[in-house]
């Protein structure tokens, strides 16, 4: 396949792929570099976990959340009650809606059932919990306090 001959006239037919592989390299580190600066800003809200959970719908949805330092977020911008009344008011009248809940493990159930009702009186019908999927069910929270056992 490849030609080569002796002498001082050589042909060279062997692929050199160090240049390649060198540009390869500078391309990898400038991607791991930049990637710091592309990652979308998120809220820092650790969810709990479910195992039956399932995919929101396609349609119009509205995402809350509520942080464990008692802020109250509308599509991850922060909102006082009675602008979240109108925003829902106006997402209402648009057509159907649905909401997504975020609520930290830490926030107060009453708190989400606060936000549900909330919602509720506003006309909105559909509503999620949005919580991060586990492989199977993990034990009971109020089974873990402190001097308490586990439940098998």
């Amino acid at each position: 396949m490849g030609a080569s001959f002796s002498g001082d006239d050589d042909v060279i037919a062997d692929i050199n792929i160090t240049p390649f592989v060198d540009i390869i390299l500078v391309v990898l580190i400038i991607f791991m570099v930049t990637a710091t600066t592309i990652v979308k800003e998120q809220i820092e809200v650790s969810l709990p976990d479910a195992a039956t959970a399932e995919p929101a719908s396609e349609s119009t949805s509205l995402g809350l959340t509520l942080t464990s330092s008692g802020g109250l977020l509308l599509d991850g911008e922060e909102v006082d009650v009675p602008s979240l009344v109108e925003r829902l008011k106006a997402a209402k009248a648009a057509g159907d809606v649905v909401c997504l809940i975020s609520a930290d493990k830490a926030v107060a159930h009453g708190r989400v059932v606060w936000l549900i009702d909330l919602i509720r009186s506003q006309g909105i019908g559909k509503f999620a919990l949005n919580v991060d999927k586990a492989e199977m069910v993990p034990p009971d929270p109020a089974s873990l306090g402190e001097g308490r056992a586990a439940l098998p």
